[in-house]
């Protein structure tokens, strides 16, 4: 890849307009555009601070298969063969750009559940970086009866790993992670356990 390419990273990307158009709007759940404005400082108009939430499931979906959706009646999607089969076909589409998340969302009656994805840290590459980014991370608990993809079309290998863990590692040649990557972890690994983690962060516990 053009950005990091070889470079062991968490899932992201880009906000893009359409993670705030209307017709997604109208399928989240479980936070307000004045609540995500100012979790994010005041940077932001509501729709676009509310976007930012929205392109965390996006891009979980759309790079590790992780789908933090609700259905009309608030319950957990359901992953049958059947209806994993179907998902993993939309979710080709999305990278694709076959299909967008609003068609996606509503081709499936499901809604963003916005609540699961807790803000963590923010961090913006100092200017002495010819390749700049502001990025912004988050914290959630995988859903029940999810797991996460091996690989896809824009990751070559991935694994689960305590921070701790990850830490060690930084300076193994099959290992390569970068700042802010590195910082985050570092983060993490001080608070010692998942349960701190979840308690502090009132992250759901799966």
């Amino acid at each position: 890849m053009r950005f990091l390419g070889g470079y062991y990273v968490f899932p992201g990307g880009t906000v893009h307009q359409d993670d705030y158009s209307p017709r997604v709007m109208q399928r989240c759940r479980g936070m307000s555009g004045a609540q995500a404005r100012e979790i994010l400082g005041a940077a932001h108009e509501p729709d676009v601070a509310l976007g930012h939430w929205v392109a965390v499931l996006r891009e979980l979906f759309e790079e590790v298969g992780v789908l933090f959706c609700k259905t009309p009646w608030g319950g957990e999607v359901q992953f049958t063969d059947a209806s994993a089969r179907r998902l993993e076909e939309k979710r080709r589409a999305l990278v694709a750009k076959q299909l967008d998340f609003a068609s996606f969302l509503e081709s499936e009656n499901l809604f963003c559940d916005l609540s699961k994805p807790v803000y963590f840290d923010h961090w913006i590459t100092p200017e002495i970086y010819s390749m700049r980014f502001d990025t912004r991370f988050y914290l959630a608990a995988l859903p029940p009866h999810q797991a996460a993809l091996e690989r896809s079309e824009e990751v070559t290998d991935s694994l689960w790993i305590k921070p701790e863990d990850a830490m060690t590692r930084i300076d193994r040649r099959h290992f390569p992670i970068l700042p802010p990557t590195t910082t985050v972890l570092q983060s993490l690994a001080r608070l010692g356990s998942w349960e701190r983690l979840r308690v502090e962060f009132k992250l759901d516990h799966c």
